[in-house]
């Protein structure tokens, strides 16, 4: 329970109807979740307008209402507050009514195309067994120490977020990890937030059925580090061309990782195979089990950030080198056939790329590999022909499939992504609707010694036709079906 003048502070308040002089013991952004005393808060969204459903959550118990236009009618038991932006006022009044617990933690951000999951994750695999108490907000899980919750958003909303971290803090945690989400700032998730510091990752291809551009999408990426205060630290991937424009405007102290250019942090790839990495850092040789280039710059990171915050450089390289991969993220497995089956969440030309380039240094050569790829439905349609053209090029045979539709017909997805296949690669590809049997034509090409990649959907254990959500976990399929082969 909070006194509703004092959750008002820094919300952009442009005129009140009513007094602020009340109690609020809940707050809710859809009016199905009011309940009497509550605050209801009124957004502009992609499908609704809150402002639709003012007298909803009134009739329902609301007793103050935050909205960007007032309406016509006022009830005398209820307090209006008109405010410039709803999802800034909601992120604020959120982090005001759960005591700022951003304030009360080391609170560090992750934002790029690729690799939020496994630095956030593999931070707070770290900072556990350099015993901290430790949270994570990932697009896997929510993790308040030992506790999990699950999440469906890389970015929860505003609420859920302040709820979390409130939770956090009651539960002792000293240092969290969050993957930023360039949806998460665009709508204002984060507002209200302190940030210890901002991790830059890279940029490529990805939401552009959101953002429409490029450089708009990059643009909302900046906004995090734009944001940073000046006790905070921005660290970022210089070997990306977007690199040092995430951090131009930033007050935050600047800092820079790299493999290929002159940078604070560096880490040369000594070794890569299938299982694992040998790396130099910081003069230091670690070996990891994770795999792959994209996988060096993920370690070299992580080695970063817990030195900016003051952790034991040699004890860091220790842990470094027991941390397991991250669920669905290059997730490697070799059947009694001697098939080699990897599982990745790779659903961005570039993460495909980066996963396909990374077979391609490790194999031998002597052996096919086999991609099942897919894309998502109500999503990025212009990086589908893009996919298609990818895995034709850098695969020796391609099986197009679904992803998750959703509420798109499969078979156009398809389509799409075979329209980036060039001629010379059009014998290379067959295309099967059905992920299941998709992936079992897959295993029937297989041979001894041959790669086996699913990509597109990584840690997810569900797809998602139409309306529908049901169980579909590639990594446990892929591997019972070559199991099944081999009896």
């Amino acid at each position: 329970m909070k006194n509703f003048k004092d959750i008002l502070y820094k919300t952009g308040i442009q005129s009140v109807v009513g007094t602020t002089d009340l109690l609020i013991d809940s707050i809710a952004f859809d009016s199905r979740e009011i309940v009497d005393n509550s605050l209801f808060v009124a957004q502009k969204g992609l499908v609704f307008d809150g402002h639709q459903f003012i007298e909803t959550a009134i009739e329902k118990g609301a007793v103050a209402i935050i909205c960007e236009e007032l309406p016509v009618d006022f009830r005398s038991n209820v307090t209006y507050v008109k405010v410039d932006d709803s999802n800034d006022a909601l992120a604020i009044v959120a982090a005001n009514f759960y005591d700022n617990p951003s304030l009360k933690l080391k609170l560090i951000g992750v934002t790029g195309t690729n690799g939020k999951t496994t630095i956030t994750t593999l931070l707070y695999r770290l900072f556990k067994k350099l015993n901290y108490k430790t949270g994570l907000l990932s697009t896997i899980k929510i993790m308040i120490d030992e506790e999990e919750l699950k999440t469906t958003h890389t970015t929860p909303d505003s609420l859920k977020l302040n709820r979390a971290l409130h939770q956090m803090v009651s539960a002792g945690v000293e240092y969290c990890f969050m993957e930023v989400s360039s949806h998460g700032i665009h709508q204002k998730r984060t507002a209200g937030l302190h940030f210890e510091g901002g991790i830059f990752t890279n940029l490529s291809h990805d939401h552009l059925d959101y953002h429409k551009t490029f450089a708009e999408y990059r643009d909302v990426k900046k906004i995090f580090f734009d944001q940073l205060p000046k006790t905070s630290f921005a660290l970022v991937n210089i070997d990306d061309k977007n690199g040092m424009v995430m951090i131009q405007n930033t007050k935050a102290k600047k800092y820079t990782y790299a493999l290929k250019t002159v940078a604070d942090y560096k880490a040369r790839v000594i070794e890569n195979q299938f299982d694992g990495l040998l790396l130099n850092i910081d003069n230091q040789e670690v070996w990891s089990k994770l795999i792959g280039n994209f996988n060096a710059y993920n370690l070299l990171a992580i080695y970063a950030t817990a030195d900016l915050m003051g952790q034991d450089k040699i004890e860091v390289l220790r842990i470094l080198s027991e941390l397991e991969n991250v669920d669905g993220r290059f997730q490697h497995a070799i059947s009694k056939m001697g098939i080699s089956t990897i599982v990745d969440y790779a659903h961005t030309p570039d993460a495909l790329k980066n996963v396909l380039e990374t077979i391609e240094t490790i194999r031998t050569h002597n052996e096919q590999v086999i991609t099942v790829v897919g894309c998502g439905g109500d999503r990025d349609k212009t990086k589908r022909p893009k996919m298609g053209n990818i895995a034709s090029v850098l695969s020796n045979q391609v099986v197009f499939t679904s992803d998750n539709p959703r509420s798109e017909d499969p078979d156009k997805i398809i389509e799409e992504m075979e329209e980036g296949v060039q001629p010379k690669n059009y014998k290379k590809t067959i295309s099967i609707t059905n992920r299941k049997q998709a992936i079992k034509t897959a295993c029937k090409l297989a041979e001894k010694g041959d790669i086996i990649l699913v990509a597109g959907k990584g840690h997810e254990t569900y797809q998602i036709i139409g309306d529908v959500r049901s169980d579909f976990d590639d990594f446990k399929i892929v591997n019972e079906l070559l199991t099944e082969m081999n009896k």
